[in-house]
């Protein structure tokens, strides 16, 4: 997996206030000492947030609101890897940051701080009580961004090849739990997926909870929503995107599966039941991951990972020769 982005290089502060002190980040025991508001270049306390930069250090304004950006979720971003691959991603807009004073010693701190002021978004100081008291994950971890949401994207736009990547998507087919969809998420964007599809009803989208288990997968990973997964499925295969049901029922294992390397849709089913009656049916394989132990299935986040490592592989193996 290719190394992150790293945070800008720290130098002469570009704004009208001196940026906080190497060590323990202000306010903490023992620290210098308050850290200092947010200033605008005129040196004023407020100032409106600008849009993020996005490409080449250009600025874009949001995208308005249409019938095919209507947003996915993802305004209220929660603990500290999310926040920073927020501002370093620079796809959306940042409105503000919530830090708590009372933060321990932490590089990535410093690291969010400056990366806010290179975007101009605001970053507010308050106290835990009143931070967490407006978290909604159990550890916020001292740090919440609000942005603007995260584009939906068109399905159809998702079946396209796109910087010369062979589509490779995953859908789910009712996940409800907020845990197992950030984990999936994250896997899947460090396997290198495509897009995601998510049905519209009776599945969990992009909420504090996914956003933090993700911890800034959701940044870069495109969405489309779908009214029913069925159909959806259907419309990928007009657009000649295979589709592979995960299923501990399956006739053949994944490893056995010959259309990886294709264009390709793996779709795993819902917590427990697994994959409904109707999208079990629209799959063109339904296939397993062969287990050797006593128990019967894996949790859905699991099988997740592993079925789209081995997509990557297939996929790595057939380029290699």
């Amino acid at each position: 997996m290719s190394p992150r982005k790293p945070a800008p290089k720290r130098g002469t502060p570009t704004s009208g206030a001196a940026r906080p002190a190497r060590g323990k980040p202000a306010g903490a025991k023992g620290g210098p000492g308050p850290r200092p508001k947010p200033r605008s270049r005129s040196g004023t306390d407020t100032r409106a947030p600008a849009a993020p930069r996005v490409g080449g250090g250009v600025r874009s304004a949001p995208h308005p609101a249409s019938s095919k950006n209507r947003g996915v979720g993802g305004e209220q971003v929660e603990g500290r890897h999310a926040v920073r691959e927020l501002l370093l991603a620079g796809q959306r807009q940042v409105r503000e940051i919530l830090v708590s004073r009372d933060l321990d010693d932490a590089e990535i701190i410093n690291d969010i701080v400056e990366l806010a002021d290179d975007a101009h978004v605001p970053i507010r100081e308050v106290s835990r009580n009143r931070l967490d008291g407006q978290a909604r994950t159990d550890a916020p971890q001292g740090v919440i961004a609000r942005a603007e949401s995260l584009r939906e994207w068109d399905l159809d736009d998702l079946a396209r090849p796109a910087g010369g990547k062979v589509p490779f998507l995953l859908a789910l087919d009712g996940v409800t739990d907020p845990g197992n969809l950030g984990a999936l998420l994250r896997s899947a964007e460090c396997a290198g997926v495509t897009g995601v599809v998510l049905p519209k009803h009776r599945s969990v989208h992009v909420t504090p909870a996914v956003t933090k288990a993700a911890a800034g997968a959701i940044e870069h990973l495109p969405i489309a929503l779908v009214g029913g997964l069925p159909s959806g499925l259907g419309r990928l295969r007009d657009l000649g995107v295979w589709s592979v049901g995960l299923d501990m029922t399956g006739e053949r294992t994944l490893w056995e599966v010959a259309s990886l390397t294709e264009p390709v849709v793996l779709v795993l089913g819902a917590e427990g039941k697994g994959l409904s009656r109707l999208t079990r049916q629209r799959c063109d394989q339904v296939a397993r991951i062969p287990l050797r132990g006593r128990l019967a299935s894996l949790n859905v986040s699991v099988a997740g990972a592993l079925a789209c490592f081995e997509v990557t592989r297939a996929r790595e193996t057939a380029a290699t020769g």
